[in-house]
């Protein structure tokens, strides 16, 4: 060997001592995200969420550097542009995700969660700090434990032996000759995780992700579960107070603010385990009128002022929704149930790999003194079989884990879901709020239809009136002026026409109940003075009054796409799948709609809501727009006319 090839070698050896250490590093910042993830996630405490990436950004920007030193281009920062901070607008306040905030520390702070947390990058750091305690320390260190364990044999058995120089020394050799291959090994195993990348993540990178995903939800999820304990003891003593003490006054508020727990539960149960849990609650009553007598009654209990009457509807309304109760139950049984099946996988993929796998490992390369059998033999069997061992528990954990997670779910619908009474009270509310809803939509439309027959038609018909009188008059005194007076009033008499034609047409439009909806929307789309695409999948025709009130949504969403967000292109695709028919609405505008600014997106939920419909807005600064219709209906053949 060399000289310039001795040199090559021991330079690659200490990079690669410099890239394990950091490897080691790695592994102790993954164990301070977690610290962080655990309350972060669980807890809701978001503001610890960007402190250990910000902080682990630093280690692998110097481990990037440190892999750009060697052959091949330098390594890049994969991250994404940090975002702007949030600008007033004309009211002094600031806009973020269809939201104003008056302090603009709250819009950045979450445009900077958004940004770490929606960079892929992100991830692809989490999965090097992950695995670079296996495969950065193996091929970092290889040659550095081959090189010591050489020199230190060489040194201590030379009276014992005459081959152990020879023997030392060719194992220090080796670990020199290696050092290059490894060190280029470990590089490109680096550049694979670290590197800037633009192309469509791999299917290994897409498992990761979703495994990461997937072992986020469950650490999620036993953080909430453990967050039940307390919760439960305040409620325990909360209902020993106001049962076995008195004191009434205890309860109600424990209830109310205990709520938001299983409500995040709920929440979390439909899109992390695909089991979908209603809000249960029973809605809040309003407080009776006055009796004849001056008083409140609430139940059998009469109260003098209304106060008091409002505190003794408060008591009655969450002590006696059973929702109330099985909040209860679930605080006091979801952190062994829920949270032991949330910790199994998570123990078997931590103990699998942190507990067995690892630090036979690192025993194997020398970087950890053996021992004996501390553990190994009685899980494994024997220290040979722990990595095997240890690989397997992680593999059966990470199987396991979709199972948990839809489990999980399926016990918090069991104890959270609604009850048929809360079902019914709900619905009852819901059919209340939407009767209104098209009462006043329909008393507001009556009087549309009086004003524009009395400002127009009717006008008209009235000027149309008294041109024919004048026209009698003038008939044999002035037959040339009686002329230019019939030729007036037939002008009138045409734009009266016209205008009842448009106050039909907005009514119920004829190409509606002739055509059907499909037709209908096409039209608009013609009329529309910006390119609109129509996509129909429709097997048959709605009842006329969900036809109706589609019709006009897509219009006034038309509308303000055109008139609101300037658009260029929109398209509207209708669609029939589960018993819903389905409207999807998209522009190319400047976005930023938000329902409570507006009253045309409220008059749609309204006039949708009568038939149990829904409305959902995606409309951030910049757009796109989307909005997506849906309403529960029957569809008919297409061949049958509705009129």
């Amino acid at each position: 060997m060399t000289t310039r090839a001795v040199r090559t070698a021991a330079l690659a050896l200490l990079h690669g001592v410099a890239l394990a250490g950091l490897g080691l590093a790695g592994a102790v910042s993954l164990l301070v995200h977690l610290v962080f993830f655990v309350p972060g996630f669980g807890l809701g405490l978001l503001f610890l969420l960007p402190l250990p990436i910000l902080a682990g950004r630093h280690l692998t920007n110097l481990v990037r550097r440190l892999a750009g030193a060697g052959p091949g281009t330098p390594l890049g920062s994969p991250y994404r542009p940090r975002p702007e901070p949030p600008q007033p607008e004309a009211d002094g306040r600031y806009p973020h995700d269809n939201r104003l905030y008056r302090r603009p520390w709250v819009p950045a702070f979450l445009r900077l969660l958004n940004w770490l947390l929606g960079d892929p990058a992100t991830y692809r750091d989490l999965g090097w700090m992950t695995l670079t305690p296996a495969v950065g320390l193996l091929l970092g260190g290889l040659p550095v434990v081959l090189v010591g364990a050489g020199g230190w044999y060489a040194v201590t058995a030379a009276g014992r032996h005459w081959w152990a120089v020879p023997a030392g020394l060719a194992v220090a050799a080796a670990g020199l000759a290696v050092s290059p291959w490894l060190r280029t090994l470990h590089l490109r195993w680096t550049r694979w995780w670290l590197a800037q990348t633009g192309r469509q993540p791999g299917r290994l990178r897409v498992w990761y992700g979703r495994q990461l995903l997937l072992l986020l939800r469950l650490l999620s999820l036993l953080g909430l579960s453990l967050l039940a304990l307390p919760l439960a003891a305040l409620s325990a003593v909360a209902l020993l107070l106001t049962y076995g003490l008195g004191m009434v006054v205890v309860l109600p508020p424990v209830i109310q603010n205990i709520r938001w727990l299983p409500e995040l539960r709920r929440h979390l149960a439909g899109p992390w385990s695909g089991v979908a849990v209603d809000s249960p609650y029973l809605p809040r009553p309003e407080v009776p009128d006055r009796r004849p007598d001056g008083r409140y009654q609430v139940g059998n209990n009469l109260y003098q002022t209304e106060r008091w009457a409002a505190y003794g509807l408060r008591w009655r309304w969450l002590t006696r929704d059973p929702a109330s109760w099985r909040d209860f139950g679930w605080l006091l049984l979801d952190p062994v149930v829920g949270g032991l099946s949330l910790a199994a996988p998570l123990a078997a993929i931590g103990y699998g790999i942190f507990g067995l796998a690892l630090p036979r490992l690192w025993m194997l390369v020398g970087l950890r003194a053996d021992g004996g059998t501390d553990g190994y033999a009685s899980v494994a069997g024997s220290g040979a079989a722990a990595v095997p061992v240890g690989l397997a528990l992680a593999a059966l954990g990470l199987l396991a884990a979709p199972a948990v997670l839809r489990f999980n779910g399926r016990w918090a619908a069991l104890l959270l879901a609604p009850t048929a009474r809360a079902r019914l009270a709900l619905r009852v509310q819901r059919l209340t709020e939407t009767r209104a809803d098209a009462t006043e939509s329909q008393a507001a439309e009556l009087r549309r239809i009086e004003r524009d027959l009395h400002d127009g038609a009717q006008a008209r018909l009235v000027a149309m009136g008294i041109n024919l009188g004048n026209v009698e008059y003038l008939l044999e005194k002035d037959p040339q002026a009686a002329r230019a007076l019939l030729a007036e009033t037939r002008q009138a008499s045409a734009k009266a026409l016209t205008e009842l034609r448009d106050l039909v047409r907005g009514i119920h439009p004829p190409v509606l109940a002739e055509r059907g909806l499909a037709d209908a929307v096409r039209a608009l789309a013609l009329d529309t003075p910006v390119e609109t695409e129509v996509t129909v999948e429709l097997p048959g025709r709605p009842e006329p009054p969900i036809e109706s009130a589609a019709y006009f949504a897509v219009s006034e969403l038309l509308t303000n796409a055109v008139k609101h967000a300037r658009a260029a292109r929109i398209t509207v695709d209708l669609g029939y799948a589960d018993g819903r028919l389905r409207i999807v609405v998209g522009d190319d505008g400047h976005g930023g709609a938000d329902e409570a600014r507006g009253s045309g997106l409220r008059g749609i939920a309204r006039r949708l809501g009568t038939f149990d419909g829904v409305v959902d807005l995606s409309s951030p600064p910049g757009g796109p727009t989307t909005v997506i219709l849906e309403v529960p209906c029957a569809l008919s053949s297409p061949r049958t006319s509705i009129s």
